[in-house]
């Protein structure tokens, strides 16, 4: 029988053998999580290395075919017997240009691309200081965001998918006719030849043209035209989309950002100032997601214009060789694709996608079944908006996902079920918002909300363990835990970054983001102790908390319609309805300075000299402002609508301003274009014939000697005006022969061929003309940039397309060296460059 001595002795021996075990236990716990630390940095160092070894390769492939390419170039000319000297680089020089090329070379030789550390100013790009006035000869700018000093050329654009990027419409054979007959038609048109006069219909409404009279004779309306030898190719991207996306900027192992905006993907090298585009996509792309290889990304998108080739579909593919590799879930979404993630505890075998449906459907799919992958499950995530999903990253076939009131946590068992636990607030203040997820070293789910508060969600549970309050003054957008463990959040409104440690202590360490660029959309790891940021105005900042941030990318937030090429430097502007007025640099790549106007802008151009710029507002405003000071010169209102477009003279002494009004006003310019006398008003006339246009205009040109004007309206007229006494030309046939200084005007002679059959009036929103008179670009509502030969003034023009907007091109304009096109988005806000070669 035991003793009470006894018995206490067992009971401590019981008792220190719990403490044993849980003690071991605890040990064990702690140990197997710094194994899974272990092995998540080991993994993150293969997975550099195989990244790094990767590009390397690429590198290696991709100077070994320009070499077998500059091989080749030397036979051919050798064969043909030329002793011109071969030229470096991708842009070919013309003859009659020799002199202008040789001088783009050298400059791109020169220009400089290294980023400059802020100061502590607290106005930056957006609103620089006046510069002084700039030499006559040209060295890239160096007022903004400034790279290293050596400008690499980008290694271009690679598309394994669509080849109607390059690609040439089939060419129908033409139908001669051995005996003209006088009246002759196809797709709607007539040619008389007695008259020499072609009618063209546009939704029905007949349109007289005057062929010059060099075509008169020999114009043949079933004859085909060529598309041109030249072809484009896409340099660069400007803009971001922050506005609405979010967790959209990712730093690979090759030292590229990527990120996104219309329907590009850029993979941008901040070291060399780089560019490589993945353009495999039909319409915008809406979210993204970094395999953990860090070699495979996948790309969403949404529904576009053209319901058979623009399904909203997810696209998985190689960020080094930019080769698609599956094209998943076509036919199977019903609205965008806003949010993916693959699985990481397993190594990426699984991708979640979450659609923009009523019911945020979310779907689960083996995306290595096939080409096509294979979805295993699809269950209504939330009636209410979601927007994020993550994978845990510890444990497998564990999601997160979170949105307006809510955050769900998800279970996927063996047999493909998905299983919700919705997240309990208990007696706290269920946020308007759950707006982003992260996961601490240890397994814990991180969020941030609209109240600016840190919930952690304890691992494995749907309940809160900790609340830290009112961090941020309205949303945390962004949360990112670091390497080390600490943690990062970027406030939405704000604008503040603030630096926690592990526990979620504050550090002391923040950074504020001035105001102009926007607020925080999304923070994440860059190199070292970098971060990247990308805020709601559509930029991208580098820097580091002690540092700040520099502005890496700029772009516009809103539509952007004004687009003018600066007639004597490698320069473009351009104006959007965000206000912003920019002056961008072709060969550095960068904005030379940014300036809110304070109207929403619809319009702009040069003068003859491009000292000055004349922008056009939407609320009927007209500004002239120096093109290097950004001084406001003078401004002018003509009525209350916007001003579609303004020219100046080719001598420089007047100035034309096309209105949404059906008006054209003809000021008088001075001789250094700062002061502006309004000569009168072409207008709607009733009289003597005469009765001017009876919609909004949309497209002027001037003559060559600077005497006559030219204007298409929003009902498909061309009309022709004499601009010194502010009259109508009503005998159109007399100006058969004038020389047009420009060609925008999308109805004329020169543009039957860019009408395709049963076009709609409001297909093509602007053309553009070459400097040698040998290309024409046009920009439609479809999104494509197209490139004719000029004059495409037959019915069957043939043409190269080419994608990258996502929504309707605004405008399109040749640089001054016809080296290089620019193209302008309208909602996806973006500015494509593109090379001529």
């Amino acid at each position: 029988m035991s003793t009470p001595d006894t018995m206490d002795t067992i009971d401590e021996a019981e008792q220190a053998w719990h403490e044993m075990l849980e003690c071991e236990t605890g040990s064990l716990i702690g140990r197997v999580a710094d194994l899974e630390r272990q092995s998540l940095a080991q993994r993150d160092e293969i997975v550099c290395l195989r990244a790094t070894l990767a590009d390397a390769l690429r590198r290696i492939a991709q100077l070994e075919g320009r070499e077998r390419r500059e091989d080749d170039r030397i036979e051919r000319r050798l064969e043909r017997g030329l002793s011109s000297p071969i030229r470096n680089g991708h842009v070919p020089q013309r003859n009659s240009q020799a002199t202008g090329s040789q001088k783009d070379l050298r400059l791109r030789q020169s220009s400089v691309a290294s980023y400059r550390h802020s100061s502590g100013s607290s106005q930056d790009v957006r609103d620089a200081a006046a510069s002084p006035r700039r030499p006559v000869s040209y060295t890239p700018p160096s007022q903004l965001p400034q790279r290293r000093s050596v400008h690499y050329q980008s290694t271009g654009s690679l598309h394994s998918d669509s080849p109607s990027s390059s690609s040439v419409s089939p060419v129908p054979s033409p139908s001669p006719r051995a005996t003209p007959l006088p009246v002759a038609s196809t797709r709607g048109m007539q040619y008389n030849e007695d008259e020499g006069t072609i009618t063209m219909h546009l939704r029905g409404r007949p349109i007289l043209l005057f062929p010059p009279t060099p075509f008169m004779e020999s114009y043949d309306l079933h004859k085909v035209s060529t598309p041109p030898q030249s072809k484009l190719k896409l340099d660069w991207v400007y803009g971001y989309r922050g506005k609405d996306c979010r967790s959209n900027l990712h730093l690979l192992p090759t030292g590229e950002i990527v990120y996104f905006v219309a329907a590009v993907v850029v993979l941008y090298n901040p070291e060399e100032h780089s560019q490589r585009h993945y353009i495999g996509h039909t319409d915008d792309v809406k979210c993204i997601a970094i395999h953990p290889n860090k070699l495979l990304i996948a790309t969403g998108q949404v529904a576009g214009t053209d319901r058979r080739d623009a399904l909203p579909h997810i696209r998985i593919w190689n960020s080094v060789s930019l080769t698609t590799n599956h094209i998943i879930g076509t036919g199977e979404f019903d609205g965008a694709i806003c949010c993916l993630s693959f699985s990481k505890a397993d190594g990426g075998n699984l991708l979640c996608a979450i659609d923009e449906t009523s019911d945020h459907n979310i779907s689960i799919w083996d995306w290595q079944k096939g080409d096509r992958g294979m979805k295993l499950t699809e269950t209504k995530c939330s009636v209410d908006t979601v927007v994020c999903a993550e994978w845990h990253p510890l444990e497998r076939n564990q999601i997160v996902t979170c949105g307006k009131s809510h955050i769900s946590f998800w279970s996927l068992d063996n047999g493909g079920m998905l299983y919700k636990r919705m997240g309990v607030f208990e007696n706290r203040d269920k946020p308007k918002y759950v707006t982003c997820v992260a996961f601490n070293q240890n397994g814990d789910v991180l969020t941030g909300d609209s109240n600016g508060n840190i919930i952690v969600w304890a691992r494995g549970t749907n309940t809160i363990s900790r609340l830290v309050r009112n961090l941020h003054d309205g949303s945390i957008f962004s949360m990112c835990v670091l390497k080390d463990g600490t943690v990062v959040t970027g406030g939405g409104k704000d604008g503040r970054i603030l630096h926690y440690d592990a526990s979620l202590s504050l550090t002391g360490e923040e950074a504020q983001i001035e105001g102009h660029f926007g607020g925080i959309r999304t923070v994440s790891e860059g190199r070292g102790s970098q971060l990247l940021v990308g805020t709601t105005r559509n930029c991208i900042l580098v820097g580091d908390l002690e540092m700040g941030f520099n502005p890496a990318v700029l772009g516009h937030t809103d539509e952007v319609w004004g687009l003018a090429a600066h007639p004597t430097l490698p320069q473009f502007a351009t104006a959007g309805h965000d206000r912003l007025l920019q002056m961008w640099d072709s060969l550095s790549h960068s904005v030379v300075w940014s300036k809110d106007i304070g109207e929403q802008a619809q319009s702009v151009c040069f003068s003859p000299d491009g000292t000055v710029m004349i922008v056009g507002c939407t609320s009927g405003k007209c500004l002239a402002i120096d093109s290097e000071t950004r001084e406001l010169y003078t401004h002018h209102s003509d009525g209350s609508e916007p001003l579609q477009v303004v020219r100046f003279s080719p001598d420089g002494s007047s100035l034309a301003i096309g209105s949404r009004d059906n008006s054209i006003y003809i000021y008088q310019v001075n001789d250094d274009a700062t002061k502006y006398s309004r000569v009168g008003r072409c207008m709607q006339k009733r009289t003597r014939g005469i009765r001017g246009h009876s919609s909004f205009i949309t497209h002027l040109d001037w003559s060559v000697d600077s005497q006559y004007l030219r204007s298409n309206s929003g009902d498909y007229e061309l009309l022709y005006w004499n601009p010194g006494i502010c009259r109508q030309i009503p005998k159109s046939s007399v100006l058969r022969d004038v020389d047009w200084a420009t060609h925008s005007c999308i109805i004329s002679f020169e543009t039957i061929g860019v009408w395709p059959e049963s076009a709609d009036g409001t297909d093509i929103n602007n053309c553009a003309r070459s400097g040698d008179g040998k290309l024409l670009a046009t920009g439609d509502d479809f999104g494509k940039v197209k490139l004719f030969s000029y004059p495409a003034c037959q019915p069957k023009s043939l043409f190269h397309v080419y994608a990258g907007h996502s929504s309707h091109v605004t405008n399109v304009s040749f640089l001054q060296d016809d080296t290089r096109l620019v193209s302008t988005g309208g909602n996806d806000t973006s500015v494509l460059q593109w090379i001529v070669s």
